[in-house]
């Protein structure tokens, strides 16, 4: 199993203090990853949670709307750790409204967050990774990144880009050594899901079509996280692992 070992390694997670980013976090820290984790509020629980790991535990408040976040996470994590083997761009947010009505505003928030951000923050820390040859890069991507979903136009196209964005970089830094991938998660128990789960019948809906039977959780995607952070995943690059629960099977 030492394929899966991550001690030695560097992580930054985005969004890493709670839900999925924190279930990543914590699944990454555990095969002994040093981790920073990046957040745009200060969450003592989450952190204390991952220190008692054993490993480097470093937290950075960053606001990834601005570009300027970008370059001061890399940097961070260069002065601790003295590299990035591992990036994980899990931070993203959601907008919830009809087409129809959608604002400017929500639109370009979203995008900035879910795909600007993903694609700047990848092209900074693929920067360090190229001078070793090694790296894994590992995006958020979502159930709509294949589906259109409903009144979250701006999410289901920037997690569209998300996928696409992973395949084009895959194709273009294999040659440095670095892989791509994205994970697809599907329906889980998060912030951004609870406005689905109280609602009854969109709920109902929901789980009669998981043929899993329940909401996933932040622990459903660490398997795959280490899996793709780590050289048992070597040869795998480009590639959408969906965890859903058997949501697209059906």
């Amino acid at each position: 199993m030492t394929s899966f070992d991550l001690t030695g390694r560097s992580a930054i997670v985005t969004g890493a203090s709670t839900g999925l980013g924190n279930g990543i976090a914590r699944a990454l820290a555990a095969a002994g990853a040093d981790i920073l984790m990046v957040d745009r509020a200060p969450r003592e629980a989450g952190i204390d949670e991952i220190k008692g790991k054993g490993v480097r535990t470093v937290s950075l408040l960053a606001d990834l709307s601005r570009q300027e976040s970008i370059g001061e996470i890399v940097s961070t994590a260069i002065r601790e750790f003295g590299k990035v083997d591992i990036l994980v761009n899990n931070a993203g947010i959601i907008r919830r409204a009809p087409a129809i009505d959608f604002s400017e505003k929500d639109w370009d928030d979203v995008m900035n967050i879910n795909t600007k951000a993903v694609f700047f923050l990848a092209q900074a820390a693929a920067r360090d990774m190229m001078k070793r040859k090694y790296g894994k890069i590992i995006n958020i991507a979502s159930l709509l990144s294949f589906q259109g979903g409903i009144i979250v136009p701006s999410y289901a196209a920037s997690k569209g880009a998300v996928a696409q964005v992973t395949k084009a970089l895959a194709n273009e830094w294999a040659q440095h050594g670095i892989t791509v991938n994205a994970i697809a998660p599907g329906y889980m128990a998060t912030n951004n899901t609870k406005a689905l789960r109280e609602d009854p019948v969109r709920s109902k809906a929901i789980l009669d079509r998981i043929p899993a039977g329940r909401w996933g959780t932040p622990d459903d995607l660490q398997g795959a996280a280490v899996f793709l952070a780590s050289a048992a995943s070597d040869y795998v690059n480009g590639h959408v692992l969906v965890v859903d629960g058997g949501w697209l099977a059906r």
